[in-house]
C-alpha cells in the first residue's frame, strides 16, 4: 500500500473506494441507493466527499434498495445503482436482483466483502455473493485488486445496459477499497465473448414483410423490449402503416398511448377479452419485444395454432424456447421494426378491427361497469383506480405491488406516455411496489407517481416510509385494504372451494403508522368521500397514504385459470 507521501506526489493515486466513484460518475451516476454496513464502511466514508455529486438514498432495508433502484431505472431508462455490504446485506438484495433478471431491468449491484485474507475462512458476515447471484445476474464478478475496479464497474454497466437489459453485481473485498491505484478509465465499450446484439437478417425481415403484406387478420402483441429499445415511435409508424391493432404485455402497457385507437388492451390471465381471444382467431402474429410467458399464453397447445408467428426479439435464447416461429427477426426493436415497416404496404383492416367492438361491449357489461361504476355496496378496488387516473388526467407512473392491487392497477389506470408502468412483472415479488415508488419519483421528479398496493404488500416493506420521510418524497400511496391476502384468497375461492387458508389478516392503522412518519395520511370507506380523499391526496405537498376500505371478497375478472385456453375467461 503506498504511502500518504506518494499518494500525494501522485494526484492520480486512489483508493479503491475513490476510484469506485469516480467510475461511477464517469457511467453517469447521479443516484445510489443502499445502506452501509461494516464491509462497506471505507466506500461510505469515501462518499462522504462526494455527496454533492452522489446523491445516496439512505433505504430501510437493502430489499428496498435493489426495488427503489428498479423503480428509478424504469421510469428513466438509466442504470439502477446500488451499494451495501456483505453477510446479510448482500443476501438481502437477492430478491430484487432476480426480480430485475426476470423483468430486464438493469441494476448495478455493488456489494462488500471481507478482506481476501479471510476468503473461505466463514469470517464474521462472510457470504459466498458470487455463488449465489451468479443464477440470477447477467454477470458477477469478485474484484480482489484495487487495479480491476475501474474495468470492472465499467464493464458491469456495459453489461447490465446493452442488449436484454439485467442486473450485474461487483463484489469489493475490503482490502480492495482501502488499497490504493493509479487510477485510469477507460470505457468498455465491447467485449470480444459479448454480442448484445445479433446481426440483422435482411431475409428474416423480408420475409416478415411478406406474411404482413398478405395477411388479413394481423395482430401485435408488444412486449417490454418496445420500451427497452426506445421504439415506441417505431412501433406505432408500423400499426399505424399496417392497420394493425395490437395488445401488450404487462411490462409493455405503456409502449402506446391507452387511449390509441390501434390498443385493444391487456393480454394475458387477467387481460382484456378482444386480445386474448384474437390472439387465437388472427391469421398472423407479431411479437414484439415479449417472452411468451405462461400467464399470457395459457395452454400452449391451444394457443394461436391458426397463425403464422413472427417474433421480434433481442434474446435468441426466446425465440422458439415457448412457443413455435415461422419466422424470427433476431435484434434491436426499434432497428427491426424500422426496417420492417419499410417494406410494409399500407394497408386497413377494418372489418377486423371492428370485430373487437364485440368482444370490448362484452366485457364492459359483464365486468368493467360492474367494477368501476358501481352504485351500492362497499367501495369496490377498480372504481378506486379509475377514480384516481382520471384525477391525474391519466397522465402518472403507475406503480404497483403484486396481487389485485396489481392486477387492478393495470388494468382500469390509463397512460399517455411511455415509461408510466412500473411492476413486478415475472418474478410476482409482493412488497416491491412502496420502494420502487420511491425510486421512481427520484427518476422523474417532475411526474405524479401513484402506488397502489395491498394491504399484506405494504407490510412486507412498510418500513421505507422512513426513506419517504427522509427524502422529503411526492409520493401518493393508494391502499386497497380488504384485509385479506386478496389473490390467494380469490384462488381459494375459485379453486379450493372456498378454503380460506391463512389469507384473512387483521390489520394495523395505516393511517396512523403514515402519520408517525409524517406523512398526509386519511381513510375512506364511503362511496361519497372517494373525489373528496383523491383531490386532498394529489393537493398535499409530500407523501401521502390514502387508505381505501373496499369490500372483502372482491374479485378480479376476467380471469383465464392457469394453464387453460386463452378463449376459456371466466366472469
Amino acid at each position: 500500500m503506498k504511502t500518504d507521501k506518494e499518494i500525494s506526489e501522485n494526484p492520480r493515486s486512489v483508493t479503491g473506494s475513490e476510484a469506485l466513484l469516480k467510475t461511477l460518475i464517469a457511467e453517469g451516476v447521479d443516484t445510489i441507493f443502499g445502506y452501509p454496513g461494516g464491509q462497506a464502511i471505507p466506500i461510505y466514508d469515501c462518499l462522504y466527499d462526494y455527496k454533492d455529486t452522489l446523491r445516496h438514498v439512505l433505504v430501510r432495508h437493502e430489499q428496498g434498495a435493489t426495488h427503489a433502484a428498479q423503480g428509478y431505472a424504469r421510469v428513466s431508462g438509466k442504470v439502477g445503482v446500488v451499494i451495501v455490504t456483505s453477510g446479510p446485506g448482500a443476501t438481502n438484495t437477492i430478491t430484487g436482483i432476480a426480480d430485475a433478471m426476470i423483468d430486464s431491468t438493469p441494476l448495478v449491484v455493488i456489494t462488500g466483502q471481507v478482506p481476501s485474507s479471510l476468503l473461505g475462512t466463514d469470517a464474521f458476515q462472510e457470504v459466498d455473493v458470487m455463488g449465489i447471484t451468479l443464477p440470477v445476474t447477467k454477470w458477477a464478478y469478485q474484484v480482489r485488486k484495487p487495479e480491476e475496479i475501474a474495468w470492472a464497474v465499467s464493464r458491469a454497466f456495459y453489461i447490465a445496459s446493452t442488449g436484454r437489459p439485467g442486473p450485474v453485481v461487483i463484489d469489493l473485498t475490503k482490502d480492495v477499497q482501502v488499497g490504493t491505484l493509479d487510477y485510469v478509465y477507460e470505457p468498455v465499450t465491447r467485449i470480444r465473448s459479448y454480442q448484445p446484439v445479433p446481426e440483422p437478417d435482411p431475409d428474416s425481415i423480408t420475409a416478415a414483410a411478406a406474411l404482413i403484406n398478405k395477411a388479413e387478420k394481423p395482430f401485435a402483441l408488444v412486449g417490454q423490449g418496445v420500451i427497452l429499445s426506445h421504439a415506441e415511435k417505431a412501433l406505432t409508424d408500423l400499426l399505424e402503416k399496417a392497420d394493425i391493432p395490437c395488445g401488450t404485455t404487462m411490462l409493455g402497457l405503456s409502449a402506446i398511448p391507452s387511449a390509441h385507437r390501434l390498443n385493444k388492451g391487456m393480454l394475458g390471465m387477467h387481460g382484456n377479452m378482444g386480445p386474448n381471444r384474437k390472439t387465437n382467431a388472427c391469421d398472423v402474429l407479431i411479437a414484439v419485444g415479449m417472452r411468451f410467458d405462461d400467464r399470457v399464453t395459457g395452454d400452449l397447445s391451444t394457443y394461436a395454432k391458426q397463425a403464422k408467428i413472427i417474433h421480434l426479439d433481442i434474446d435468441p435464447s426466446e425465440v422458439g424456447k415457448n412457443v413455435p416461429v415461422d419466422v424470427p427477426v433476431l435484434g434491436d426493436a426499434k432497428e427491426m421494426l424500422t426496417a420492417l415497416t419499410q417494406q410494409l404496404h399500407p394497408a386497413t383492416h377494418e372489418d377486423w378491427i371492428a370485430s373487437f367492438a364485440a368482444d370490448e361491449q362484452e366485457e364492459t357489461e359483464k365486468v368493467i361497469c360492474p367494477e368501476t361504476y358501481p352504485s351500492s355496496g362497499r367501495l369496490r378496488m377498480g372504481e378506486v383506480v379509475r377514480k384516481v387516473s382520471e384525477a391525474v388526467g391519466h397522465d402518472a407512473v403507475l406503480v404497483t405491488d403484486v396481487g389485485q392491487n396489481q392486477m387492478m392497477g393495470v388494468r382500469y389506470f390509463k397512460h399517455k406516455q411511455t415509461r408510466s408502468v412500473v411492476t413486478s412483472g415475472g418474478l410476482g415479488t409482493m412488497g416491491f411496489g412502496l420502494p420502487a415508488a420511491i425510486g421512481a419519483k427520484i427518476g422523474a421528479p417532475d411526474r405524479t407517481v401513484c402506488l397502489f398496493v395491498g394491504d399484506g404488500g405494504l407490510q412486507m416493506t412498510l418500513q421505507e416510509l422512513g426513506t419517504i420521510m427522509q427524502e422529503k418524497l411526492n409520493v401518493k400511496i393508494i391502499v386497497l385494504n380488504n384485509n385479506f391476502l386478496g389473490m390467494v384468497r380469490q384462488w381459494q375461492e375459485l379453486f379450493f372451494r372456498k378454503r380460506y387458508s391463512s389469507t384473512e389478516m387483521e390489520n394495523p392503522d395505516f393511517a396512523a403508522i403514515a402519520k408517525a412518519y409524517r406523512l398526509g395520511a386519511r381513510e375512506v370507506e364511503q362511496r361519497e368521500e372517494l373525489d373528496d380523499a383523491i383531490r386532498e391526496m394529489l393537493a398535499h405537498d409530500g407523501g401521502y397514504l390514502l387508505v381505501a376500505h373496499v369490500e372483502e371478497n372482491g374479485m378480479v375478472y376476467p380471469m383465464v385459470p392457469a394453464g387453460a385456453t386463452l378463449t376459456k375467461m371466466i366472469f
